[in-house]
């Protein structure tokens, strides 16, 4: 199979092209614009696969992106670029709505004039899969209630509006022009590889650095953490084996309380690698006022996928984040380098 990948050089798009190279024999074409949270180094050990082609495309190039399907004849299409900050979107919501919602449009445009020129045989194969957010259904009041594929969506920031409006546009070239399309929803994501600006890997490298640990509130805000290679299992399960026209939410089964992961971070370093002043990392904890808007509770029911596709998570939290800080502790080179771009230079053969 054919894979084109937007979003490939990304936290969770990375691990998806990660997983296809080594556990498939699939080709991927990456499209990624390279933004901030771009980084070409964790492909660098996939790079040299000749399974693996990378183009630098923004997917609100319209031009560039029906040269790219014309060139490369995808039989998939797993849609992952995103803008995906919450707080950078309510400091500036233009660029997630430009991305997220305009960028989606010429895919999905892209998409379907390349399609309707296949012929059937190709065409029966098609699909495209539009890769989203749990935060596109809103705020959990109860403790036990539980998001699920037919949730209503209640978006709170513009981030996550902008993510629901693309869910709508994915459904609509469905439903309209008959387009093969899939929607997954995960929880949040961690994992090796994961841009520094993000609670858990902000936590560890604060930490590591004696800085503050800033928890907004009271820290009382619960997520259902979903170890990266998990999802990314999860998202080639759907593209290959999914219904066209579904939905299937992808959670990792782990709710904690932001407080209760950032304590677990701390007590985790304690054992791997203490302070040298010998006092405890939690020391370093400093409740912060809380941001706008801020939902209380995301909790996924990922029966579906389990029952229709047969993925479950392989890690726990436990396992999970203990794996994700030894990988921190052994690569803090990949992160000195991801924040100050110089392997994305290096690569791209430029030096601003």
């Amino acid at each position: 199979m054919k894979i084109l990948i937007t979003g490939g050089a990304g936290f969770i798009g990375s691990a998806v092209i990660r997983h296809i190279i080594d556990k498939t024999d699939d080709q991927v074409l990456n499209v990624d614009k390279l933004t901030y949270a771009g980084n070409l180094e964790s492909l660098k050990m996939i790079d040299g696969s000749p399974r693996y082609e990378f183009r630098q495309i923004d997917i609100c190039d319209a031009e560039s992106l029906k040269q790219a399907f014309t060139s490369f004849k995808p039989n998939l299409v797993m849609h992952l670029a995103a803008e995906s900050h919450v707080d950078r979107s309510i400091d500036g919501p233009a660029e997630f709505i430009n991305t997220n919602i305009v960028g989606t449009y010429n895919l999905l445009e892209a998409a379907r004039h390349y399609w309707q020129n296949l012929g059937e045989a190709e065409k029966s194969q098609f699909k495209f899969h539009h890769i989203s957010t749990d935060e596109v259904y809103g705020d959990l009041e109860g403790t036990t209630d539980l998001f699920t594929e037919s949730t209503p969506y209640a978006p709170s920031s513009p981030y996550s509006a902008s993510k629901a409006s693309s869910d709508h546009l994915v459904r609509a070239w469905q439903r309209t022009y008959g387009l093969p399309t899939l929607i997954t929803n995960c929880s949040n994501n961690y994992g090796p590889y994961h841009f520094p600006e993000k609670l858990i890997p902000l936590v560890i490298l604060n930490a590591l650095d004696g800085k503050p640990l800033p928890i907004y509130g009271k820290g009382d805000q619960i997520r259902d953490w979903l170890f990266v290679d998990d999802h990314a299992r999860a998202l080639y399960k759907v593209v290959t084996k999914g219904k066209v026209g579904e939905t299937y939410n992808i959670g990792g089964h782990n709710e904690k309380q932001n407080i209760e992961v950032v304590k677990t971070i701390c007590q985790i370093l304690d054992e791997l690698q203490p302070k040298v002043d010998a006092q405890a990392y939690e020391s370093l904890i400093t409740f912060v006022k809380d941001r706008p808007g801020h939902d209380l509770r995301y909790a996924i029911d990922a029966s579906k996928i389990a029952n229709d596709l047969g993925w479950i998570p392989e890690e726990s939290f436990e396992t999970g984040i203990r794996k994700t800080i030894e990988w921190y502790l052994e690569n803090l080179e990949w992160c000195r380098r991801v924040q100050d771009g110089s392997y994305q230079r290096e690569r791209l053969g430029t030096t601003e």
